[in-house]
């Protein structure tokens, strides 16, 4: 008699941002992995902002699905219910994993992130918001978080004449549990970089005119200030993506609607599904944490597949941001440098490449240099 392999045990990921595809990488050689999204590329919201300023960069951003994985398969659809055992995609196709990964992420306003699933599409959409950009010569950011503070720095750096308003109702930038120190050096910057910042008053409402477009832009703030543009972007407004879950899985979000999750971010109540990225209660909502949790929900996986160590717990690393002002500029709080992270680290670690060569090889792509 011959000896039959036992068949590889099934994982759906479910969402292929930052957290689902490492994982459905991670698992590749493991198990039969299947990758579910709605778009065919993985886009490097990272360099969003860049993409906008300097068009160059919009075929470097985009990077095809299916050069993830080498046994797995990608399927470009959306789940449209998920009950914990069963996955229903919109063409009507069902899954049965042996393991669940939930990492649908969320949806925040464009150019940030987009909601076109054609790459072509896509990429088509940046190069006219970069026109609509070079039309306007005032331009008005609403949302003083990580988000508004790159774009501002993405737009001066590129546009030195444009003026840039960075609105926010809060009375200081960057809200979160960051040192103040961090915020000074950002704020040193922002005024050396001669953009405006108006915090502490609320708008009376957004602008009529659509986010990214050019056109009259008029606002007025509740303390009476009347703020005049060519364009404006929302820098804020972050969406959860869960609205999927059905059945058993109905009721694991909180009020907020992130899926809860336990110390080894299964989802509660469940033994073989997991929730991680932005759906996720574990954590603040960045590219790195995503990452960071994609690695250990993988090890994990790989230890209960293998039978072979232990599973561990999920810690989170604390405070840590890096925020780019530019190719040139920035600042952040690192767990390896003491104090505030400059413009220099900024710069080197992030801001000049924007992280597009790290990705790319994660897709079995050429060097940035060469999509050039």
């Amino acid at each position: 008699m011959t000896e039959t392999t036992p068949p590889r045990p099934t994982v759906a990921v479910i969402g292929g941002g930052y957290a689902g595809f490492k994982a459905a990488k991670a698992l590749d050689d493991i198990a039969d992995v299947t990758l579910v999204d709605p778009s065919d590329s993985f886009l490097h919201n990272v360099a969003s902002w860049r993409a906008l300023v300097e068009p160059e960069w919009v075929d470097r951003i985009f990077l095809p699905y299916d050069r993830l994985l080498h046994r797995g398969r990608f399927v470009q659809d959306r789940a449209v219910a998920v009950d914990g055992r069963e996955v229903t995609l919109a063409s009507g196709a069902r899954l049965e994993p042996d393991y669940l990964i939930l990492a649908t992420g969320s949806s925040y306003p464009f150019p940030a992130k987009s909601d076109e699933t054609r790459t072509t599409v896509a990429q088509a959409r940046f190069r006219d918001a970069h026109q609509e950009l070079r039309s306007a010569k005032r331009v008005l950011l609403v949302g003083a978080g990580p988000a508004g503070l790159e774009l501002a720095g993405e737009i001066k750096s590129a546009f030195p004449d444009k003026h840039v308003t960075l609105v926010d109702a809060g009375p200081d930038i960057l809200p979160g549990r960051f040192d103040q120190a961090l915020r000074d050096e950002l704020r040193a910057q922002l005024d050396k970089l001669g953009i405006e910042l108006k915090l502490g008053s609320a708008l009376d409402e957004l602008p009529d005119v659509p986010p990214a477009t050019a056109g009259p832009v008029s606002v007025t703030t509740a303390s009476g200030e009347r703020i005049d543009a060519d364009i404006w972007y929302r820098c804020f407004g972050v969406t959860v993506r869960t609205d999927y879950l059905r059945g058993a899985l109905a009721d694991v979000r909180d009020d907020r609607g992130y899926v809860r999750v336990d110390d080894q971010l299964r989802v509660v109540g469940q033994d073989r599904v997991f929730a991680i990225g932005d759906v996720s209660t574990a954590d603040v909502k960045m590219a790195g944490m995503a990452s960071g949790q994609a690695e250990l929900v993988a090890g994990n996986l790989r230890t209960l597949i293998t039978g072979e160590g232990q599973t561990t717990a999920y810690v989170a690393p604390g405070p840590m941001i890096l925020v780019p002002l530019g190719p040139d500029g920035g600042a952040g709080m690192l767990p390896w440098i003491e104090g505030v992270a400059g413009p220099e680290a900024a710069s080197e670690i992030k801001g000049r490449g924007m992280l597009v060569d790290t990705y790319s090889a994660q897709f079995d792509a050429p060097p940035a240099s060469e999509r050039a």
